[in-house]
């Protein structure tokens, strides 16, 4: 693991790797209150989907997608490639029972040395500098993960306790959380454990620091109706 780090801490972007964006959309409709899966929801007359995959595809013009998505919305997924973009540049494969275990699918599929991406379908709003921003710190660092500060107060609950929190001290984590190969690949490869909630947390359980990056405000995740209406006029503006 040590050596791991070693090797990708001597990263400079003189060197050019290929770029890989894993794309987990397996999301369902429950709080969004429909029978759809949120990823198929329409934006402005659009999948949710298009956005995320449209970004990617134009921050690099030699970007590759691995688009994990559970077996039933494979269809679905297939005809907004088919619609939309190349197809040459787009692999579709099946999801597992967990993010992780989605995530580990989506790896298998990469054979080569590469910065790889790891996003959440439903965060349609992401922006081509973010996505910059995170490639060009996993080539320095090995790793980049976006995060934003709370601008609401927070508390934690201990039982039938709680106590205040110093937001000035918390980050809410986005993606693309983004890192060499010769990290992540390896770092898969470790047992499932509930506490993995991303891929930060796999990492760090393998035995490796990550970097965090500035991420966006307006990055955020289609989960609730509101969140839609939110993209809804971002997206128009």
């Amino acid at each position: 693991m040590k050596m791991a780090q070693m090797e990708t801490n001597k990263l400079t972007c003189e060197v050019e790797l290929s770029k890989i964006a894993v794309i987990v959309a397996g999301g369902t409709g429950v709080r969004m209150n429909t029978a759809i899966p949120k990823q198929f929801l329409l934006l402005n007359g659009k999948p949710i989907l298009y956005y995320t995959i449209k970004t990617f595809l134009q921050a690099f013009n030699d970007v590759k997608i691995i688009l994990v998505l559970p077996e039933e919305s494979i269809a679905a997924g297939q005809e907004i490639i088919d619609a939309f973009f190349d197809y040459e540049r787009i692999k579709i494969t099946i999801g597992g029972r967990t993010r992780f275990h989605s995530v580990q699918n989506g790896l298998k599929l990469i054979e080569e040395e590469a910065i790889i991406f790891v996003h959440d379908g439903v965060r349609c709003l992401v922006s081509q500098q973010l996505i910059h921003h995170c490639y060009n710190a996993a080539i320095e660092f090995g790793s980049a993960i976006p995060v934003i500060g709370s601008a609401d107060s927070l508390r934690i609950i201990k039982g039938e306790n709680n106590e205040i929190l110093d937001r000035d001290t918390v980050r809410l984590v986005q993606t693309p959380q983004t890192f060499h190969s010769k990290i992540l690949l390896p770092a898969f490869n470790i047992d499932f454990k509930e506490k993995f909630t991303d891929e930060a947390t796999v990492v760090e359980a393998f035995g490796l620091k990550v970097h965090l990056v500035e991420g966006e405000e307006t990055n955020i995740k289609i989960t609730n109706p509101i969140d839609l209406l939110i993209a809804e006029k971002i997206v128009s503006e």
